[in-house]
């Protein structure tokens, strides 16, 4: 006799750039999907199975969601540490895993570059899929593929869109003067 799996538990927070959903497991409490984009498009980052589960708003007083959605506030209020300790789970392969763990080596108010990113996740030739490890990241801003800029210093893209990306950045002291009024222009 199986027992299914709860749902997903569901909240938001306001960040520069825009409202994060977060979507977390309650039977681990780690973050699964989330960004800068509404619940159910969110919530389609999923695999068919997890989506199965079905999902729920947190329950008052916090439930899964609580430390990521502490964490989120936190760093909007200004610890742009704030989010490198919540817990987050997604499926993907050796180097996906490693480049993800590896983003989020990459420090607030610093950035890298894909090349980097490659190299730092130990295949210095897999640029491209680099940048591949950076659109399949289910779980912005929590693994901070931000961060990740093209070799020249030019912002690449982004999931969300490059005003989220330049907002995300600026909060974090990551651009100089300079560099906002070349993005700017």
């Amino acid at each position: 006799m199986s027992t299914a799996l709860p749902p997903y538990e569901t909240a938001s927070a306001d960040l520069p750039g825009g409202q994060v959903v977060v979507v977390a497991d309650p039977l681990t409490g780690a973050v699964v999907a989330s960004g800068y984009k509404p619940l159910e498009a969110t919530f389609a980052f999923l695999t068919p199975a997890e989506q199965a589960r079905g999902h729920r708003p947190a329950p008052r007083g916090g439930g899964a969601t609580a430390a990521a959605v502490d964490a989120l506030r936190r760093y909007a209020d200004g610890d742009v540490h704030a989010l490198d300790s919540v817990d987050v789970s997604q499926p993907g392969g050796p180097f996906l895993q490693r480049a993800w763990t590896e983003l989020r080596g990459v420090r607030a108010g610093e950035t890298d570059s894909y090349t980097g990113l490659a190299a730092r996740a130990g295949s210095p030739t897999a640029v491209r899929a680099a940048g591949q490890a950076c659109a399949r990241n289910k779980v912005a801003p929590f693994v901070p593929c931000h961060r990740i800029l093209r070799t020249d210093g030019s912002l690449g893209g982004y999931a969300y869109g490059l005003p989220v990306k330049q907002a995300l950045l600026e909060h974090e002291g990551a651009l100089t003067a300079p560099e906002q009024q070349q993005l700017a222009l």
